[in-house]
């Protein structure tokens, strides 16, 4: 049985995921994590691609058709993590506060365990870079990816991704949208600055930007389809420098998340109606898109796969279909070649602490690692028609 094998190299999971947790390394800067890997695939026997996506690793196995992919991300964030374990992040302002080590240490052990397996055609394995941030046009480690040719060939894609506020022991999986498309945008409001006891001589934009914001927050309820998922959040309002003067500019950012390419365009064209009311009131504005990530769309027959794969290993109460969500998620990005999906893997540590994605205290139980190394290993098996 998968599970047991996957059991047998715990200790291999734990060492992997722990030595990246202690080293957590930011967006494309993941030199030392991509050498290691590098370096235990190749000993592994794999064929090794390394720089793939500026600072990824592909690793691939076996010969001919079909091909199976398999994506870890390999991404910190920077956050100075408040644990107190053996495991605690040493590099300052950086952690692993994503699971991005468990997925990578996973990876590597689904890439191990395949090696002792009987199949036809070829897996391929892509440690990405640069999940949680783009570089300097806006595109993260799975576009850049893309863009050197990772997805030739490719007949399936999968991934999973940890959820610490689920149960170990459990998977959630589910056909159709998955995580939502994500663009940024960045405004300017401009007006004309001056002294803040004669603001009649003025244009003053601080006034302007809050006609603006009511705007924008009503696009969601007063401008789009109801039926339509959608968020336009403000993450940032700057603007002047003291208290007696009136500013030339605010500056305006936030981002917006989709789930269809229409509505996508629609809120593109209400932002900028929205920055429209600025010369309304004798301001002017500056506005560009930052445009993202696609949504994840999880193909019917590849999650009826991971269902069916959880559902064996597991029991059915261990499989349950996943809460609707806006997050981002740059896997899509890998679906827009071939089908794919991504499950979730409950990781959730028993102490009453919430453990929660993006958080100083984030950690997960050590347990869920060989359950998810052995659904990737499983559903690999079965996409490429094995009769183990």
């Amino acid at each position: 049985m998968m599970l047991k094998k996957s059991n047998g190299i715990s200790k291999e999971l734990i060492e992997w995921r722990r030595d990246f947790h202690m080293y957590p390394e930011l967006g494309f800067d993941v030199h030392r994590t991509a050498a290691r890997v590098g370096d235990t695939l190749e000993k592994m026997g794999y064929r090794v691609t390394r720089g793939v996506g500026k600072t990824g690793v592909v690793g691939e196995i076996g010969e001919g058709s079909p091909v199976v992919a398999i994506r870890a991300d390999m991404d910190a964030l920077p956050i100075h993590e408040s644990n107190e374990t053996e495991y605690v992040s040493k590099n300052p302002g950086k952690m692993h506060a994503c699971g991005h080590d468990s997925h990578t240490a996973m990876a590597l052990g689904t890439a191990l365990l395949l090696t002792k397996e009987q199949f036809h055609g070829r897996v391929r394995f892509f440690f990405q870079p640069s999940e949680e941030i783009g570089d300097a046009e806006g595109k993260s480690g799975a576009q850049r990816m893309v863009e050197d040719g990772c997805m030739n060939g490719v007949d399936w894609v999968i991934a999973q991704h940890v959820d610490p506020q689920v149960a170990v022991g459990t998977i959630s999986i589910g056909a159709g949208p998955a995580s939502g498309g994500v663009d940024d945008w960045f405004g300017i409001v401009r007006g004309i600055g001056g002294h803040g006891a004669h603001p009649d001589k003025t244009v003053d934009p601080i006034y302007i930007s809050a006609h603006v914001i009511f705007a924008l927050n009503a696009i969601i309820s007063r401008r789009l389809d109801p039926f339509s998922p959608a968020v336009v959040s403000i993450g940032s309002i700057s603007g002047g420098f003291t208290e007696n003067v009136i500013p030339e500019t605010v500056k305006i950012s936030g981002t917006l998340r989709f789930m269809e390419p229409a509505v996508q365009k629609q809120i593109h064209t209400e932002i900028r109606r929205a920055f429209e009311v600025t010369k309304t009131l004798g301001g002017d504005y500056e506005l560009k898109f930052e445009i993202g990530c696609p949504p994840m769309i999880n193909n019917g027959n590849v999650s009826d796969v991971i269902t069916q794969v959880g559902v064996d290993l597991l029991g059915r109460q261990g499989v349950t279909l996943p809460e609707n969500s806006l997050g981002a998620e740059d896997f899509g990005s890998f679906m827009e070649h071939a089908p794919g999906a991504m499950f979730t893997l409950g990781t959730r540590i028993e102490d009453g602490t919430e453990r929660l994605l993006h958080h100083p205290r984030f950690d997960i139980d050590e347990r869920a690692l060989p359950i998810g190394t052995a659904i990737l290993v499983e559903t690999t098996l079965r996409l490429l028609g094995s009769c183990l």
